[in-house]
């Protein structure tokens, strides 16, 4: 049995027929071809398919689309047009956090949901909200810099 959905995402409303329980992440990928949210482990672990869900960062491959609703979605692709967003690419940038690119994305999100959440984050709160974001390459120690860069508002 399939639904048709409205959903809004990175602002703009797109119109899909699904099963009611198809993930968000394979309709973004799938149906809309947004392809910049990432399949990683499937069981919400390891934080490649986060994006936000009115501005708070869900883990969308075990998010059902039914779930969302008229919430607001941002992807990747749309993060970039935020404040915080902008930032966060930025600083990823300047810093060069990226090594082979596969987590960066849900990296990304998270980093982008954390400062619009706390402004000037310090190490226990970079922790907390990164807890769950997997990078095989370890470039930890980058993306905590260039978390503290984004807010510092230097990396512009």
């Amino acid at each position: 049995m399939q639904d048709t959905f409205r959903l809004r995402i990175n602002g703009e409303v797109h119109a899909v027929t699904v099963p009611p329980d198809m993930p968000l992440l394979w309709v973004l990928r799938d149906v809309i071809g947004l392809t910049g949210t990432k399949f990683g482990c499937g069981i919400a672990q390891c934080g490649a398919c986060t994006v936000h869900v009115d501005g708070r960062p869900v883990r969308s491959c075990l998010l059902p689309t039914s779930a969302v609703g008229e919430q607001a979605v941002t992807t990747i692709e749309g993060i970039g047009e935020t404040k915080e967003g902008a930032r966060v690419q930025m600083a990823w940038l300047a810093l060069e956090v990226i090594q082979c690119g596969y987590c960066q994305s849900g990296q990304i999100m998270s980093a982008a949901a954390l400062l619009a959440q706390t402004p000037a984050p310090d190490d226990a709160d970079i922790d907390a909200a990164m807890a769950g974001n997997i990078c095989r390459c370890g470039t930890y120690l980058r993306i905590r810099a260039a978390i503290k860069l984004a807010a510092s508002g230097d990396a512009a």
